[in-house]
């Protein structure tokens, strides 16, 4: 069954015009008992509907005109008119293409789309934890390809580093394990990492801690890493599985930081992992919401509109803008129009020489070592 119908039978159950009934209540005959029941339905169906978004879209409270314009340079205006210092950047795997790391569901390709070298029964039971506990081989055989030497952190990533340096930063959640955003000198307390990070790998079996470059050290010579604490559990690097739970971190901060949002961008995801999606949703409703992407993503749905539920983004709202194209580009013009634009392109070249300088001097000491 759709997923919008099982929402629309469940909402319709509950609902009419956008308020909670209960027969048995309203139908008490002794007028005090009826009163506290009123009294009682109202404040759930309040808390109802604060939870679930539920507003009648013609009132005026609901139509916003917080931007100057539904564009780049509606967004500009808000952020230097407003002295905005609490924007949370929220990013997919997007942003670390032209990293030249794939992502996940692009036609042709995205990594599902290359796994049947794998044998798996179907392309997600890579990330699934109990397959990964039953045959860890095919993780680390695709784990050698997604961490080879030399990926280094793209124009967004640095975008996010800038809108630190420049103290506008809230939080930075993002959906990728690549570590680009530590790369990229992101520091870990702007940082929550959603669905975990490669830079780290625990036993299974005892716990032990590894570091990124020793499990790398393994994997690159297709050895399957195995504790050398307790000598038998897999090193599983601390990514999240489908079928494990997030981080308490995670759920910490977002319970902290979105209500203090004064500006979300969304930078290249898909918005269709769970919970990471409904993120979007966590924002006050005064908040305006950028998406700098390919396509447009996390559109609300036209079945719940109907009922007076707002979840997702709405480009009609006069809130929520749409940038359209390669992440990397739409960073570039957003900072030309902040005016940080050269800045931005000193901190990448910068930085790569950085990384590269870093690299041969690795390369060196292993060279050195070896002999």
């Amino acid at each position: 069954m759709d997923v919008n119908m099982i929402i629309f039978l469940n909402i319709s159950i509950i609902i009419t015009d956008g308020k909670v009934e209960n027969e048995s209540l309203s139908s008490s005959s002794d007028e005090a008992e009826e009163q506290d029941s009123d009294s009682g339905i109202n404040k759930f169906s309040e808390c109802f509907e604060q939870t679930m978004h539920i507003f009648d879209p013609n009132t005026s409270e609901n139509k916003f005109n917080i931007l100057s314009e539904l564009s780049l340079d509606g967004i500009v205006d808000y952020i230097k008119d407003n002295k905005v210092t609490k924007i949370i950047t929220m990013a997919g795997a997007g942003i670390s293409t032209s990293a030249g790391i794939p992502d996940f569901r692009s036609p042709t390709t995205g990594l599902y789309d290359h796994l049947e070298k794998y044998n798996l029964p179907y392309p997600q039971a890579i990330f699934e934890i109990e397959f990964f506990k039953s045959n860890p081989k095919p993780f680390f055989v695709l784990t050698k390809e997604l961490l080879p030497e030399g990926y280094k952190p793209t124009k967004s990533h640095y975008f996010i580093r800038l809108l630190h340096e420049k103290g506008l930063l809230l939080r930075h959640y993002t959906q990728n394990v690549d570590d680009l955003e530590r790369m990229a000198g992101l520091p870990e307390e702007k940082l929550v990492e959603a669905h975990g990070t490669f830079h780290t790998g625990h036993c299974l079996d005892c716990k032990t801690m590894f570091n990124l470059d020793w499990m790398k050290s393994k994997i690159n010579e297709d050895i399957i890493p195995i504790c050398e604490n307790c000598n038998k559990g897999v090193i599983k690097p601390d990514i999240v599985f489908f079928g494990e739970k997030l981080s308490e971190r995670f759920h910490t901060l977002l319970s902290e930081d979105f209500v203090l949002a004064e500006l979300l961008i969304i930078m290249g995801s898909s918005l269709i992992v769970q919970p990471f999606a409904s993120l979007i949703d966590n924002v006050l409703t005064d908040c305006p919401r950028l998406l700098i992407n390919k396509e447009k993503v996390g559109v609300e749905s036209d079945l719940l509109k109907c009922y007076g539920i707002s979840r997702g983004m709405n480009f009609e709202s006069g809130r929520d803008v749409a940038w359209l194209g390669e992440c990397d580009e739409g960073c570039q013009l957003l900072a030309d129009k902040l005016e940080w634009g050269e800045e931005l392109k000193t901190l990448m070249l910068e930085e790569h020489r950085r990384l590269d300088s870093d690299a041969i001097k690795r390369k060196e000491k292993a060279d050195v070592n070896s002999d």
